[in-house]
C-alpha cells in the first residue's frame, strides 16, 4: 500500500537523526498525521528542538523558530502593523507564527500572556491583530518543547494552553548503543540540514485523509467511552476527559493504526497513544501517589476491554 511505503520512509529517515527514539519518533508522526499539534517535555540537550525542526524538513514543510523568554511579547508571534511613509498607510507584517510548522521552543519560559497567544492559532488556524482576522497556512503545526516545571524561570502551562496539544512526549537519555551513535557519528544539525522533504504537495493531506478514513467499529467506540468515564469517574482524576480530548483520542488512535498498517483502529491501538494523548490533560487524585503518565496506565489496566 502506498502510504505504509510513505509513512515507513518518514519513520526510517528521522530515525537516522534521532537514533533509539523509534517509538517517540512513531508518536510524533501519528500526531502530525492526525492533524493535531506536538509538545516535546524534557530536559535540556536531548534533542526536542532537533526532532522539531527534523519533523518540519521531512514533511516537506515551511518552519519557523522562536525562542520563548520571558520578555516575549504576543506581537513577536502575531505580527504588527508599521505606519509606511510612501504608501501613507498601516502595513501588516506578519510574525513568525504565519509560517506551516511553529517551533515554540521552551514554551513555559515565556509569560501566560504570551502563552495565550498561541490559544487561536491553535485552535481556529487563524489570528485576530489589531480588529482583523488573518488566516495561517494550511496545514499549519505548533511543535513546543518545554522543560520541566521545578527549572529556573519557567512557567507552567494553563490548562487551556495544554488541551490544544494532542500529544506530550517526552525523549529521556539515550541508552548506551545510541548514545557512543552520537558521540561518535556526524553532528546532527548538519544531519537536519541534509535531509530532504519525503512529502511535496498534497501529499500530506492525502494522509491526513487517509487518517479520517479509518473505520472504529460499535466495540471500538465502546471502549473508548469507557475509559472516558473511567477519567470522569473520580477515582483516579480530579477532572475528566472533556469530549474535545476524546475526539482528539480517536484522531490519534486512527493515526496509530494506519502507521501500522491497518483500515480499522484496534485496542492495542488506542492503549499504544492513551497515555502521550491525554496524560498532559489529567490531574491524579491526591492519593495516587503517582505521576499523570503512571496514573493513565493503571487505569488502562483497570478497564476491560470490551
Amino acid at each position: 500500500m502506498h502510504a505504509q511505503h510513505q509513512i515507513k520512509a518518514l519513520l526510517d529517515q528521522l530515525n537516522t537523526v534521532i537514533v533509539g527514539k523509534n517509538s517517540q519518533v512513531q508518536d510524533c508522526v501519528a500526531c502530525l498525521l492526525a492533524g493535531g499539534h506536538l509538545l516535546i517535555e524534557d530536559v535540556p540537550g536531548v534533542g526536542k528542538t532537533t526532532l522539531a525542526h527534523a519533523l518540519a524538513r521531512t514533511f516537506g514543510l515551511q518552519f519557523a523558530r522562536v525562542q520563548f523568554t520571558a520578555d516575549l511579547m504576543p506581537s513577536d508571534l502575531t505580527g504588527v502593523s508599521v505606519y509606511e511613509r510612501g504608501s501613507q498607510a498601516f502595513a501588516f507584517h506578519p510574525g513568525p507564527v504565519f509560517t506551516q510548522v511553529l517551533l515554540a521552543d521552551e514554551i513555559n519560559r515565556a509569560s501566560p500572556k504570551t502563552q495565550s497567544a498561541l490559544l487561536e492559532a491553535m485552535e481556529e488556524k487563524q489570528v485576530s491583530v489589531e480588529g482583523a482576522t488573518r488566516a495561517l497556512p494550511d496545514p499549519f503545526f505548533v511543535i513546543a518543547t518545554q522543560n520541566p516545571h521545578d527549572q529556573l524561570g519557567t512557567f507552567a502551562l494553563p490548562e487551556s494552553q495544554l488541551d490544544r496539544f494532542l500529544m506530550r512526549i517526552s525523549l529521556g537519555y539515550p541508552d548506551r548503543a545510541a548514545e557512543r551513535l552520537l558521540l561518535a557519528g556526524s553532528d546532527r544539525r548538519d544531519m537536519v540540514e541534509s535531509l530532504q522533504p519525503l512529502l511535496i504537495g498534497p501529499q500530506l493531506a492525502q494522509l491526513q485523509q487517509r487518517v479520517l478514513g479509518v473505520h472504529a467499529a460499535e466495540p471500538l467506540l465502546n471502549y473508548v467511552q469507557d475509559l472516558l468515564e473511567a477519567t470522569r469517574s473520580g477515582r483516579w482524576f480530579l477532572q475528566g476527559l472533556s469530549p474535545r480530548a476524546g475526539i482528539a483520542l480517536m484522531r490519534a488512535a486512527k493515526a496509530q493504526a494506519l502507521i501500522e498498517g491497518r483500515d480499522y483502529v484496534a485496542p492495542d491501538d488506542v492503549q499504544a497513544i492513551l497515555p502521550q494523548t491525554v496524560a498532559h490533560r489529567l490531574v491524579p487524585v491526591g492519593d495516587a501517589g503517582r505521576g499523570a503518565v503512571e496514573q493513565v496506565r493503571a487505569m488502562l489496566q483497570a478497564v476491560p476491554l470490551p
